[in-house]
């Protein structure tokens, strides 16, 4: 959707929604291309003994139409809601195109929950089918007698436990399929988020989020597509940041996508894998950078080419700034978003300047402000939550069965965020932090990205998390968990010194009072840093 320009300001001014009436994901993202070049690639599927598989558009609408039968033949009508439990793999990506030319709603499931976090999901969506391999019928042998929806499932293992087999059903289906007339406003899919409070809400999103997502995804991208693009990433595309920032955008602008799985996460295999296949474009959570930052030398020890590297999540510091120049030779492009109104915020280094800590400017096409609790926008400088005015192409319908969540979500016509920033005098938005993150010590309200990367940028230290525990005099103190670089041995020593770098580079009520040595953090199964368990270790 975005069209080149000469700077920010002129790029904003020229831009305008072009959202159709009726529009469908799976039309849009597959047959389109199927028809005007049959044998474009699609999928590179890196097997996990090392194969690689090459997957047409011509391919990926037969297989998607054969599964759109299997579905309909088996009760799925349109409405319905249809759980995708499975890894990166092509089978995913036909699972979504099918669900979405069919018109039912596609309810993207992480193959690491638990049964527990698996049968609210399914309950609470009501589901009445699901796709999924194995290991996910293992877990759903002692849930799936409280399902009672859950009529029909298909597993790409073969038939077991009460599931037919995927591709015996699919083998005898047709490869033609007329998909429905859906409207850009129609039910698409329905994405969980954990808040920081209740159960998870089911985040109800329109067929038309992919092209809210669009903008968003070209601008750190460095203006996807450009000739010899071809998009990864370690991001599962169970969650909105593999799904909808990856694949389906991918797909849309005919760029091939790389499917592979990490069984857990390796940042040398990443390189490896970037190079291998000739990755042009990444989505790196900030988590994965900085874990390949403990690589040494990757530069002389694998010849990878990207073009462009988008992350987002936690905020990036000047220090993975500075690495990700030195070893890729771009600058990682920050961006903001959440499940609900995702991708609203950008950095571009092609088009303006990267501050270290901003995570960039509102992408155009979405109004963005930082605002008080009553909605009302704040003047720079001054510290509130972030919120994105509706309507808007990319924002969710509502909660799935939680009107009064979708109603507090609201104030007037502002979107809430729960994540509070700041937005500085040339319009920039900084993440402060969400709204239970910051720390009020002695007065002060601190961040804890600042003093993260202040800490990223100790030697010594590996990964910061940092949280505020409660203290009598100051309310909370700065304390700071700590991962520390191979060979580095922790003592007292060295968290004095930690603490005096602090102190001395950025203030003193921000330097952490108590330093915990730890072996690994708590983190998100999408890299996100679980400060509400460290608080709770006080």
């Amino acid at each position: 959707m975005l069209t080149r320009a000469e700077s920010y300001e002129a790029l904003r001014a020229s831009f305008r929604w072009r959202v159709p009436a009726r529009y469908n994901i799976g039309v849009d993202a597959c047959d389109k291309w199927a028809e005007r070049e049959p044998g474009r690639l699609a999928l590179i599927h890196r097997r996990a003994d090392g194969r690689a598989e090459e997957i047409s558009f011509l391919e990926l609408k037969r297989r998607s139409n054969r599964l759109a039968n299997v579905l309909a033949a088996r009760g799925v009508e349109p409405g319905d809601r249809v759980g995708v439990l499975l890894p990166q793999a092509p089978e995913t990506a036909v699972a979504h195109l099918a669900i979405y030319k069919l018109g039912a709603i596609a309810v993207p499931l992480f193959t690491l929950f638990g049964p527990e976090a698996l049968e609210f999901r399914l309950a609470d969506s009501g589901a009445k089918a699901l796709i999924t391999d194995a290991e996910g019928l293992v877990k759903l042998i002692e849930i799936r007698p409280r399902l009672p929806n859950l009529s029909l499932v298909l597993s790409r293992d073969g038939p077991d436990e009460g599931a037919l087999g995927l591709a015996r059903e699919v083998q005898e289906a047709s490869d033609a399929f007329t998909p429905r007339d859906t409207a850009a406003d129609d039910p698409a899919l329905i994405i969980y988020t954990s808040g920081t409070t209740g159960p998870p809400k089911g985040a109800l999103h329109a067929h038309r989020v992919l092209l809210g997502h669009l903008p968003g995804v070209e601008l750190p991208q460095e203006f996807l597509p450009q000739p010899g693009d071809l998009f990864w990433t370690p991001a599962d595309w169970a969650w909105i940041g593999g799904l909808l920032d990856v694949l389906l955008p991918s797909l849309h602008h005919g760029v091939p996508v790389l499917a592979y799985r990490f069984p857990k996460f390796d940042p040398e295999e990443a390189f490896a894998i970037m190079a291998e296949f000739g990755v042009r474009n990444a989505f790196m959570p900030p988590t994965a950078l900085k874990l390949m930052r403990r690589v040494e030398r990757p530069d002389a020890r694998w010849n990878y080419g990207l073009r462009s590297i988008g992350s987002g999540g936690e905020t990036l510091g000047e220090e993975l700034l500075d690495w990700g120049r030195a070893t890729f030779g771009l600058t990682v492009n920050e961006f903001y978003g959440q499940t609900e109104c995702n991708l609203v915020v950008s950095n571009c280094a092609g088009l303006m300047p990267v501050k270290p800590g901003a995570m960039g400017r509102p992408v155009p096409g979405h109004e963005v402000a930082v605002v008080d609790p009553a909605g009302q926008p704040l003047a720079a400088h001054d510290i509130g939550q972030i919120a994105v005015r509706a309507p808007d192409p990319v924002m969710f319908l509502r909660y799935w069965n939680n009107p009064e969540a979708t109603e507090r979500k609201f104030a007037g016509d502002w979107l809430l965020t729960g994540d509070m920033g700041m937005r500085d005098s040339d319009g920039y938005l900084h993440f402060v932090g969400r709204d239970d993150d910051v720390i009020t010590s002695a007065g002060y309200r601190i961040g804890p990205g600042e003093v993260e990367d202040c800490l990223l940028k100790h030697p010594a230290v590996a990964l910061a998390a940092v949280v505020g525990v409660p203290d009598p005099l100051r309310t909370e103190r700065v304390k700071a968990y700590l991962v520390l670089q191979e060979g580095q041995a922790e003592s007292d020593a060295l968290a004095a010194e930690i603490q005096a770098f602090v102190k001395a580079r950025l203030a003193a009520h921000e330097y952490p009072r108590e330093v915990a040595f730890v072996d690994s953090l708590p983190m998100t199964a999408t890299g996100k840093i679980m400060r509400k368990e460290l608080r709770a270790r006080g």
